[in-house]
This record gives structure tokens, sequence and C-alpha cells, in this order.
């Protein structure tokens, strides 16, 4: 089974002791009495268990204080579990805390060396990929420099690229690729997507909800160091956030909501089958069939957030002469459209769409109103009709729509209600299509003959 097996955790926890005062610690040790006389305990983790195979890309993510980078930590090494076990089968490389591992007095060159020892290459090893770790961090003359006078984004470059160069089976990140510029960001995860088609592990910390989706193939959700949900990344990234905006005074039953589902959910085994594997992509026959509406073609993976003042009902797309559709021709426009209910008075407001993939990658969306502004007033008891026009102007395939409500209190902008996956649809397919990729962008070629030099 190990063979099978990257990451094993069994029943893990972690307890950190809190001291009230600084002088505490010191009469811990030389009074004599009960070892909690002094402290109080924190369980940053509490009784996780779970296993990554072998070549899987798994993603990690909760709020701040979930117990993520202590979780990262125990399958490292740089700390050990106070109850139950972590087993690591190969050689692990991980970017953690932002220049862990490095000596700051040391020169770039020296780090590398250092870091590659410290990860079981010889010296000749690491002679051997040296070059190619300078080129892929990209530093310049600096990578003869101490690293302590580096700034964040060159810190990272040369934590990556040792990280990514020195062959590891498992490969662990946390947060770090959000220091680098966008051209180096694109460049490290083109990197990672070249290792996990080798068949490395992945270990993906991030609150960026889209390279979750995209990069893996199952995420796992930690909350107050428990593991609530694991299985397809589009539905942990769905109950994650459901659980990032949920009410402070209705945080603890959504909490226990997410969990009774995940236990009787249909689609959470750990071999880590996609909720995409739920919706069947039929073909429509024909270059020329009208937009159409398909009963059959609901999403089954609705998440509605809770309400706070105000309700979104009968989401669903419409031709611009308002025929209800779910079948779309590629191309044409059409209106989004859903009932917004006030139960009561909302300042601020701003109306909300966004069309995703298959995976849950978003495509685009819009507002009613910019980011930031005040948006419009609306009064208790009273309904609207909100409408998006858009153009369908996508590849064949099936896609996925969110609806939103928003509104400006003192602490900020909140949901009112917010339905995820509330509408999905199909693009029919078109022969003559000459686009490549996703989104349509209307581009146009030419060929144009030219003198040859022969």
């Amino acid at each position: 089974m190990s063979s099978e097996i990257s990451i094993r955790a069994d029943t893990l926890s972690k307890l950190f002791p809190v001291y009230e005062k600084p002088h505490h610690r010191l009469m811990q040790m030389i009074v004599p009495g009960p070892a909690d006389r002094w402290h109080r305990t924190f369980r940053a983790l509490n009784n996780v268990s779970f296993e990554v195979r072998r070549g899987e890309t798994v993603g990690i993510v909760g709020r701040n204080g979930s117990g993520k980078s202590t979780l990262l930590q125990l399958i490292c090494g740089t700390l050990t579990p106070t109850e139950g076990s972590v087993q690591v089968y190969g050689r692990i490389a991980a970017l953690l805390e932002l220049g862990a591992g490095f000596n700051p007095e040391f020169t770039g060159r020296e780090n590398v060396y250092l870091n590659g020892s410290l990860l079981g290459l010889s010296r000749q090893e690491i002679d051997a990929c040296f070059n190619e770790i300078a080129a892929f961090a990209d530093i310049g003359e600096f990578i003869e420099q101490p690293v302590k006078s580096y700034s964040s984004g060159m810190y990272i470059r040369l934590a990556f690229a040792v990280a990514i160069n020195v062959m590891p089976d498992i490969l662990v990140i946390d947060e770090a690729l959000s220091v680098g510029d966008e051209a180096f960001q694109r460049k490290c995860f083109a990197r990672i997507d070249a290792m996990r088609k080798a068949g490395v592990t992945v270990l993906f910390v991030s609150h960026a909800a889209g390279a979750v989706i995209e990069l893996c193939d199952r995420a796992i959700l930690l909350d107050r160091g428990e593991l609530l949900v694991q299985g397809a990344p589009k539905f942990v990234i769905s109950r994650y956030h459901k659980l990032v905006y949920a009410p402070t005074e209705l945080y603890d039953s959504i909490r226990e909501e997410i969990r009774r589902e995940t236990d009787s959910a249909d689609f959470m085994s750990v071999s880590g089958p996609t909720v995409s594997h739920r919706y069947e992509v039929k073909e429509v026959a024909g270059e020329h069939e009208e937009a159409c509406y398909e009963e059959g073609l609901q999403p089954q993976s609705t998440v509605r957030y809770t309400n706070r003042g105000a309700q979104i009902d009968d989401p669903h797309i419409e031709t611009l002469q308002g025929r209800r559709v779910n079948v779309l021709q590629r191309g044409h426009e059409y209106i989004y459209t859903y009932q917004a209910r006030f139960e009561s008075a909302a300042a601020g407001v701003r109306f909300g769409m966004m069309i995703k993939t298959l995976t849950g990658f978003e495509l685009g969306g819009a507002t009613t109103a910019p980011r930031g502004t005040d948006g419009d007033s609306f009064e208790s008891r009273k309904s609207y009709s909100i409408k998006f026009r858009f153009r369908a102007s996508l590849a064949p395939g099936t896609y996925f729509m969110n609806a939103g409500i928003t509104a400006l209190e003192a602490d900020g902008e909140i949901f009112l209600d917010r339905l995820v996956d509330a509408v999905m649809f199909r693009v029919m397919p078109d022969a003559r299509r000459l686009e490549t990729g996703v989104v349509d962008f209307l581009v146009s070629s030419c060929i144009e003959a030219g003198e040859a030099n022969i």
C-alpha cells in the first residue's frame, strides 16, 4: 500500500502551550507541580486523518489560523506531532515561510548548496543542476550576494528554483507564490504542471480559489484545526467560501451543516473524482439549431449563502425575446436574470453574476456598480428584476453561473444573498468554428503572399 501512498496522516494532533506572561515559561521548568499550571493549551490540529496518493495534487484551504501551516510543518518534519502520526514516502521539497532554510549571511550560491544538502543531494548532484537553478531564479549577479540583501521576490525566486530542481517526490507550497510577480508566477505554475504530469505529488496551500480548482485533483478544508471536508476541489471551495462569508452568529451551525453534508455526499471519495463527472455533456446535432431549454440540464452543486435581508429567486437565462433557454448558440446574445426580494432595507447594494467553467474556474462576470461605490438603496418588502445581457462567446461545452447581492454596512461589504452554481447551461457545437480555447476573442486572420528568398 505504501508504494501507492505519498503521505499518510493518522489521527494527527498538535498542541501548543500558551503562556500569559513570559516568565511563566521559566517557572514551569523550575517550580514543581502540574505541567499545565503555568500555561493553557492551544490545539492547532485535532485528530486529522487523510491520505495523499502518489502523483496526486491536493489543495489545502481554510481561514487564517485553521491549522494549514501547522499541518504542512508536521508533514515536512519541522514540527513533531503531539498525538497521532504522519508518514511521508519519498524526498520532500517545501516552500513554507519566506526564506525558511536560508542562512541570511550566506550568498545565494551558498544557500543553494545548503538547501540541496538538506534535501539529501551530494555536492556533485548540486553542481550538475546549479546552472538550471540559477537560470530559473533569474536574479543575475545577486546569486553571489548575501540573501539578507534580497527582496521578498528574490527570496522566493531562489527558494522555488531550488525546490523544483532537486527532483523531489513531493512538493509542498504554502502561499509562497503570491510573493512573486505575475510573469514569475506563471512560470512557476507551468513548472508545477510539468512536475504533476511527471508524477510528483503536490500539496498546495492557497487562498486563490481558481488556482486550487485548476491545479488540484482534490482539496481539503481545515477549520479550527479539524478536517471538515475533503473531495472534489469545486465542492470543497464552495463550502470554504460559504464558511468565510457566514454571519458570526450562524458560523457554528453552518460549520456543522457542512460536516453533515460531507458525511452523506456520494462524490467525496478519497480517490478524488471531480464534481464534473456528474454532468453529461451531450452533443447537439446540426449547425443551426435554435437555443432551447432542456428540463434535465439542472445543476446539482448549487450552494446558497446565508440570507441576510435579501433573497435571490428564479435565476435563469432568456433570449432577447424573453424565451427561457439553457442550451445556447455560440456567439448569440442572451439575458441572465433573477428576482431580488428585499426583506429589510439595504444601502450600497450591488447585484452580480459570474460565468464559470465545468471545473469552477471563473471566466468573467459583471456587477451593477463598481466596487467601493455607494451603489443603490432598496426598501424592505420590495422585489426587483435584475438583468444582465451577455454574448455566449464560448467554446462548445457546459458552464455555470453565480448570482449575488451585496450591500455596504459599517464593517464593509457583505453578501445579502449568493447562489453558487445557480444556473447550468450548455453552448452548442459548431462545425464551422475556427476559434481555439474557451473564450472567443473575435480574432480575425489573413494570409498574405510574399516573395520567397531562395
